[in-house]
């Protein structure tokens, strides 16, 4: 099994205050995993962001890092808290409230994958939950800290591209509001995790290329930009999902005919974003 927990691809110079990472990505589903699972090998694909971190890979030509996961997000999801472990699939775990993500299966260990259907039999060890956070999950949130540290310590502030994917019913079935349906949500938790400004020139890049945008709504952020966008302090982080159907036959879980294309346009728009930069007044002010 890889204990491998991820990736970063450096620029040969740092010139952008900008971080891209792609925490769902990861596609190593090591065979413990698979015969551990009642899903077959499709099937439990379903919740990953396939090819995300490739749309995403020219990014240190363009003076960013990009960090990626190994581990897929049925094994392991890096956009949740550690303590959101679900008393349904891990045993001893107390019932601390209710937390919807977790009862609804979706925590730092996942019971079910998309639409609902299940990866395990029964129950896993505490232990074997506590070896994947220990083992994945801090190392990569600690490589994360790593990066946006680097970029703040460089230029001043930091910005967090959270880079993700949406499967097409989850636009396709929003309501009808007299215009078309978007093919890239922004989420910076309504103003939370993001400046106005930084929110501004991410959205800016993304239609300047012909894509239709949202923002928070359906998705808004998780863990990850709830935990690294502090405004205030110069650190900004916005949650990027793109419509998968763009890209790839999602039946099939592999790329189509317009992956090339596709990619290259996120390239540009990579390339805009990684061009951000915080005006003075902008900035965080100094503690007196």
């Amino acid at each position: 099994m890889s204990k491998q927990a991820f990736s970063v691809f450096s620029p040969a110079e740092l010139t952008s205050p900008v971080v891209f990472a792609s925490p769902h990505s990861g596609c190593d589903y090591d065979s413990a995993f698979l015969q551990s699972t009642i899903l077959n090998a499709k099937q439990i694909r379903s919740s990953e962001d396939a090819f995300v971190d490739q749309l995403f890979a020219d990014v240190p030509r363009f003076g960013a890092p990009l960090l990626t996961a190994i581990k897929p997000r049925a094994f392991l999801d890096l956009n949740r808290a550690v303590e959101e472990l679900d008393p349904a699939l891990i045993e001893g775990v107390a019932h601390r409230g209710q937390n919807p993500r977790v009862a609804s299966g979706l925590g730092v260990i996942p019971r079910v994958v998309a639409n609902g259907r299940a990866i395990y039999r029964g129950k896993l060890p505490q232990q074997e939950a506590q070896r994947r956070i220990q083992e994945y999950w801090h190392p990569y949130h600690g490589a994360l800290q790593g990066l946006m540290r680097q970029a703040q310590g460089r230029f001043g502030h930091s910005v967090l591209i959270d880079c993700h994917s949406m499967p097409h019913e989850a636009v396709a079935t929003l309501p009808a509001r007299g215009s078309v349906l978007p093919e890239v949500v922004l989420g910076d938790r309504f103003g939370a995790s993001a400046g106005a400004a930084v929110m501004d020139q991410i959205e800016e890049a993304f239609v300047g290329a012909g894509l239709r945008v949202a923002r928070n709504a359906p998705f808004a952020g998780a863990y990850i930009t709830r935990t690294y966008g502090r405004p205030s302090r110069g650190q900004h982080a916005v949650q990027v999902e793109i419509d998968r159907s763009l890209y790839m036959n999602e039946a099939k879980v592999r790329p189509n005919e317009n992956f090339v294309g596709f990619r290259e346009l996120i390239s540009q728009v990579a390339a805009k974003i990684s061009q951000i930069r915080i005006a003075e007044d902008q900035a965080p002010l100094a503690a007196e």
